[in-house]
């Protein structure tokens, strides 16, 4: 439901009377919360507001926030939790555990199958038909995602573990749960009631460094995919670990070295999406291992692939996010973000920066670069990469939505309100228009014929007596101005990135400071994934002047690089000659200082 972006419509604050009705309804909807979980769910004095939302199906939802995390979504007068709120209350709903690689396509949009389901040892609870229940990861009792029970118990066991089993409503990494504060799942034990399971949990507790079968915590690229396992293996990863099984996988792992023949043949029997995963994995820690330092951050999501992780593929291989698992960079980078390698924010609307990295998470150290490579030459390549800055100019195209006024002329080729189409498909939708209603002037094939529907359109109110007639080239023009305008960018190796309006060009502007100093400003870089303080660094070094980064004055996460002394120029030939941006997406190029002129 929310995993596609969807749009605010109003946001107001909770207070008294509604405050107490909203409480009241929490106890009706959830009668296991105590009075004092539903004091503490639904405060007095704390700021809690509502929120009225579209979804991109033009569902009306509301959302009830509490500091700015939503808490409780409600659909047709029914209330439902967030993750956030089952973090804080995990025995709210009844529970189902999946394996962790099921979360990115819950994430994506899909319901949890019975086949993904794990069946523990003391048996499910007991549910009907249209129950909420929650969704945990095995091995982690905080809930990933919300959902409603399409069959009871009884039914799903019948059924023998086939078919659909809930219907998702709700996830962790989800566009709901980005509304929040993006944290993250806390790691709560699972609770154990079954001897056999109360076993197994002693034995892992005296394991250290070392993690049980059963643990699936670890890296998502290292599983297979849900869809491909037969419901055989899936029933024997959901058996409960006993001492004997315990020991067995001890001595696989230290017997790991002897194996590789194995290794091999399991690696060619793998699909090309799951070498492709392996492969972004092996980058990816490989430039965070040797190329990237705690200075380059924050660091634009889009440098990153670009410049580091793509230097980063052995040779005859390329990396290709659309044939992994993923489909996108930004989901890659949200998984790694779930397991703590790293952070990634959005500091610029629409455009993500990685802001902290863990250099001593487990599996960063425990990374080995492999042959060919070397920490001390890649560390040489990415300076080296720095100073070339191997960087591609966007590829941006004009788009146009569909608005109010337009959709009659729009209607009888099949769009409506919000389509989305390019110059030459408005073209050629008007030229169909104008042959299909024989408006083509018979005596001047040159200018077209304003009928009902294109008056209303495409003319103002004191036109509308005196226009009868419009030349091509005007009534194309009319057509494009009405129009809502939007911008497509896509940036090598990513998804393409549809934004409203026009894009904003780089901004150049001269400031003066104290004892008439002049000074360069830049603004806007990071539109057009360019990294500012990359930018400043190559600035700083060819011109020898000082170069810092300041926040955009009037905005809370926008960045400029300030440079002293007028700069055009220098800008003018990184810009428009290395990195071969079109001069219209740049402005301010005039304010060069006029060379050899005399006063």
């Amino acid at each position: 439901m929310f995993a596609k972006a969807f749009r605010v419509r109003a946001n107001t604050a909770i207070k008294g009377s509604d405050r107490r009705k909203l409480r009241t309804d929490v106890a009706a909807a959830f009668p296991n919360l105590s009075a004092e979980q539903l004091t503490e769910f639904i405060p007095n004095k704390e700021e809690l507001n509502v929120i009225k939302i579209h979804t991109h199906k033009g569902e009306a939802i509301t959302v009830y926030t509490n500091s700015r995390n939503p808490i409780l979504f409600e659909i047709e007068k029914a209330l439902y939790p967030t993750v956030y709120t089952l973090w804080a209350y995990p025995d709210l709903l009844p529970a189902f555990s999946t394996w962790p690689p099921v979360l990115q396509k819950l994430a994506g949009g899909a319901d949890l199958m019975l086949p993904g389901v794990v069946v523990p040892s003391s048996g499910f609870p007991q549910v009907e038909r249209g129950t909420l229940c929650a969704v945990t990861l095995l091995g982690n009792r905080a809930p990933v995602a919300v959902g409603v029970a399409t069959m009871s118990t009884a039914e799903m066991l019948a059924a023998g573990m086939k078919g659909k089993g809930f219907a998702v409503l709700h996830t962790y990494m989800d566009h709901l749960w980005e509304f929040g504060d993006k944290s993250y799942p806390p790691n709560l034990a699972p609770s154990v009631t079954d001897p056999a399971e109360k076993e197994s949990a002693e034995d892992e507790e005296e394991m250290e460094g070392q993690e049980p079968f059963i643990n699936c915590t670890a890296d998502p690229l290292q599983h297979v995919d849900i869809g491909d396992l037969s419901l055989k293996e899936q029933d024997s990863c959901a058996r409960p670990i006993g001492k004997e099984e315990l020991n067995e996988n001890r001595a696989a792992e230290t017997a790991e070295d002897d194996n590789i023949e194995v290794q091999q043949e399991t690696e060619e029997s793998r699909t090309p999406q799951e070498q492709m995963d392996e492969l972004f994995n092996q980058c990816f820690f490989h430039a965070l291992k040797c190329k990237v330092k705690k200075s380059d951050l924050p660091l634009l999501t889009s440098t990153f692939l670009r410049s580091h992780m793509f230097s980063c593929c052995p040779a005859g291989q390329q990396l290709d996010i659309k044939k992994s698992s993923y489909k996108k960079f930004s989901k890659f980078l949200q998984c790694m973000q779930h397991q703590k390698i790293l952070q990634v924010k959005e500091l610029n609307k629409g455009v993500e920066s990685i802001v902290d990295v863990d250099w001593k998470h487990p599996d960063i150290k425990a990374f080995a670069v492999p042959e060919g490579f070397s920490s001390a030459s890649a560390a040489q390549e990415s300076k080296s990469e720095d100073r070339e800055q191997l960087y591609h100019a966007p590829e941006i195209i004009p788009l146009y939505g569909v608005s109010t006024k337009m959709i009659p002329l729009f209607q009888e080729s099949g769009h409506r309100k919000g389509s989305i189409l390019s110059s030459s498909e408005v073209r050629n939708i008007i030229v169909n228009y104008v042959k299909t209603n024989e408006l083509i002037d018979e005596t001047n094939k040159n200018f077209v014929k304003v009928n009902a529907i294109l008056c209303d359109c495409l003319l103002d109110k004191s036109e509308q007596d005196e226009i009868t007639n419009l030349k091509w080239d005007d009534l194309l023009s009319r057509c494009l101005e009405r129009l809502q305008p939007l911008h497509q960018v896509t940036f090598v190796g990513q998804e393409p990135i549809v934004r409203k309006g026009n894009i904003e060009p780089i901004s150049i502007t001269i400031a003066h400071r104290s004892s008439n100093k002049k000074v360069t400003i830049i603004k806007n870089l990071e539109l057009y994934g360019l990294d500012p303080q990359c930018v400043a660094n190559i600035l700083q070094q060819r011109v020898q002047a000082s170069a810092t980064i300041t926040p955009v004055p009037g905005t809370k996460d926008r960045v400029q690089v300030q440079i002293q002394g007028n700069q055009v120029h220098h800008l003018a030939k990184m810009l428009l000659e290395e990195y071969q941006l079109p001069r219209k997406y740049i402005q301010g190029l005039e304010k060069a200082p006029k060379l050899g002129r005399k006063k």
